[in-house]
C-alpha cells in the first residue's frame, strides 16, 4: 500500500516499514516558496529555492506580482552566485515599496528619506550656530569676570592716598 506525501515533492511511501530501500533519503525535502505557489515541481537544481524558503512565501509572492517569475528567474541566473542573494534582497524591498507605492515605488522613498536628511542637516547647522554663539557669550562672560578679579584684586594692594 503506497500513499502520497503532500509535503514531499509527489513522491510516493510505502507505508509498510517491511518495504523501505535504503536508498530513501532521511530529510523530506520542501519545495521553495515560489515553486510551492507556482505549483511546480521543485528540483535540486532550482534557482529560486536559496533565496525562497517554504517559512517566507509573502516574499515570493510579493516579487512576482511585481517582476514575475521568468524575470526573476532571468536576472538571477546573468549574476554571479556570490551577487544573487543581494539582488534578491534588492527585488523584495523594490517590490515591497512599489506595493505601498504604485507610482514613484523606490524613487518616491528615496526623495523622502533625501528630504528628511537636508531637514536634519538643516537643523544641525542651527544648532551648531546656536552652539556657537553660547559658547561665544560664556568665553565673554570668562573673559570680564577675570577681567574684574584683576581690577578689584590690583585695588587692594595700592596704598589708599587720601
Amino acid at each position: 500500500m503506497e500513499y502520497t506525501d503532500s509535503t514531499t515533492t509527489g513522491s510516493t511511501i510505502p507505508s509498510s516499514s517491511s518495504s523501505l530501500a535504503p536508498s530513501l533519503p532521511t530529510a523530506v525535502q520542501r519545495p521553495c516558496a515560489a515553486c510551492k505557489i507556482l505549483r511546480r515541481r521543485c528540483t535540486d537544481g532550482c534557482v529560486l529555492a536559496p533565496y525562497f524558503p517554504p517559512t517566507e512565501p509573502f516574499n515570493f509572492i510579493i516579487a512576482h506580482r511585481v517582476f514575475g517569475a521568468s524575470n526573476i528567474i532571468k536576472s538571477l541566473q546573468e549574476l554571479p552566485e556570490s551577487r544573487r542573494a543581494d539582488a534578491v534582497s534588492s527585488m523584495i524591498y523594490e517590490a515591497n515599496v512599489r506595493m505601498r507605492d504604485p507610482v514613484y515605488g523606490c524613487a518616491g522613498a528615496i526623495s523622502q528619506l533625501h528630504k528628511q536628511l537636508c531637514d536634519l542637516q538643516t537643523e544641525l547647522a542651527a544648532t551648531q550656530a546656536e552652539l556657537a554663539i553660547m559658547q561665544c557669550q560664556q568665553q565673554q562672560l570668562n573673559d570680564s569676570v577675570i577681567f574684574l578679579d584683576h581690577s578689584n584684586s590690583a585695588s587692594a594692594w595700592e596704598p589708599h592716598w587720601n
